[in-house]
């Protein structure tokens, strides 16, 4: 759902929660009373303009977005550059790298596959075969197997008593199953997929066996791609091995499976996860989709939108001096998209605080804005739709098994939930 990436070095700010703790300040990252709320330092800012000054603490200056209009204009303007090679960015850096000279010119064209942080046109080429690949009839094969994955799991919930942790019981395995579907793994190397996955996109997990894992999964997918290449099948992965035009290398395939299942799993399952646990705390709400059903679609999009699981959004990097929100940016400067408090602009929803399933749908930045929005939003959608759904209509009287205050939260995480969510039903 998010714009990032799986794989990136392990000490890099970017993608380390540890080292991101030491470049934000703490309190614009961790959440305060109330879980589904903005950090308390980001709703500090509020009233201080869309676009302000942001002191990093390893002595770098970017600046942070908060408007709605500033931010959909960073997420779709060229000025505004998604790439990590070619520009610095200063949330990336250490202290000893903020003042140093620039790195030697990068090389003139980008062999890896790690869209998200490409600039048209690499971008372009690899998006449009991914797009290609994202066809309604394989959403709607996809569509039914969510809906199996997800009553499977909840019978096996039920058929275990009447209690279950809904994380490692639901909302873990139901979108790691369905990458499963859409790259093509065998069933035979699900579970050790799962597992592999489950403890490389945990950051908090050991950082050798983190790095161990992270090995595995990479030699699984070049193996993957190594089988699609000889057993091309129905699944997105085989497409890409055969249809691009010119070829994809091995690494260039590697690099994309790794950021479609880094984009699709954690994300999904984090949101799916803090979702039903805003509904329980929220008995009205919940209230009102058990009594219209139809409800859910509008709903999800309110959960998208009042949640924003990305703990302080997505960079970009100047390529020339930009005014915004009246804000004089200058050239190279690091520009910080605050997605929780740009999805609650009180000039763009009223009452933008509140959880409202009845709100009409308007859009948010959920899933980015302009050439990196989310592929796989559709997907993430309807497994957003579907997972809640059933929950919903499959545990009568679902409730949580502890008080809200002893939930744990994912506060020292980039993408934020909950690390456990117990729950019991009737």
């Amino acid at each position: 759902m998010s714009d990032d990436t799986p794989q990136a070095a392990a000490d890099s700010p970017s993608s380390s929660p540890t080292a991101m703790r030491r470049i934000i300040p703490a309190d614009m990252l961790e959440r305060g009373q109330c879980p589904f709320d903005p950090p308390p330092g980001l709703r500090a800012r509020r009233g201080q303009g869309a676009v302000q000054p942001l002191p990093l603490a390893n002595g770098a200056q970017a600046w942070l977005v908060t408007g709605f209009e500033e931010a959909r204009t960073v997420l779709s303007d060229p000025r505004f550059s998604a790439d990590k090679m070619r520009h610095r960015d200063a949330t990336s850096l250490q202290p000893h790298e903020v003042d140093a000279p620039p790195a030697p010119e990068p090389p003139a064209t980008r062999e890896d596959g790690f869209f998200v942080f490409m600039d048209p046109p690499e971008h372009t080429r690899l998006r449009r075969l991914l797009t290609g690949q994202f066809t309604v009839r394989r959403m709607k094969a996809l569509e039914s197997r969510v809906t199996e994955i997800a009553v499977e799991h909840i019978e096996a919930m039920k058929a275990a008593g009447d209690e279950a942790d809904l994380v490692p019981a639901f909302a873990l395995p139901l979108p790691s199953l369905v990458i499963c579907e859409l790259l093509g793994v065998d069933y035979a190397d699900r579970a050790s997929f799962q597992e592999h996955t489950a403890i490389a996109l945990n950051t908090s997990s050991d950082p050798e066996k983190r790095a161990l894992a992270g090995a595995e999964l990479y030699g699984f997918m070049q193996r993957l791609v190594a089988h699609k290449r000889d057993n091309p099948a129905d699944d997105l992965l085989s497409g890409l091995v055969h249809d691009a035009d010119p070829p994809l290398t091995d690494a260039q395939l590697v690099d994309v499976a790794l950021v479609l299942l880094g984009a699709g799993h954690e994300t999904t399952a984090n949101q799916l996860s803090l979702s039903m646990f805003a509904l329980l705390e929220n008995p009205d709400q919940l209230a009102a989709l058990r009594e219209d059903p139809a409800l859910i679609d509008n709903a999800v999009e309110e959960l998208l939108r009042h949640l924003s699981i990305i703990q302080l959004g997505v960079s970009r990097v100047t390529t020339e001096p930009v005014t915004l929100g009246g804000a004089d940016i200058p050239g190279g400067a690091t520009v910080v998209v605050a997605t929780p408090e740009v999805n609650r602009d009180a000039q763009h929803w009223p009452d933008p605080d509140r959880l409202d399933v009845h709100r009409p749908r308007t859009p948010h930045l959920a899933f980015g804005h302009g050439v990196h929005q989310c592929l796989g939003q559709q997907l993430a959608r309807v497994e957003m739709q579907i997972g809640l759904r059933e929950l919903i209509t499959r545990l009568p009287g679902l409730r949580l098994a502890v008080p809200a205050e002893k939930v744990p939260l994912r506060n020292e995480m980039l993408i934020f939930g909950v690390h456990e969510l117990p729950v019991t039903w009737s």
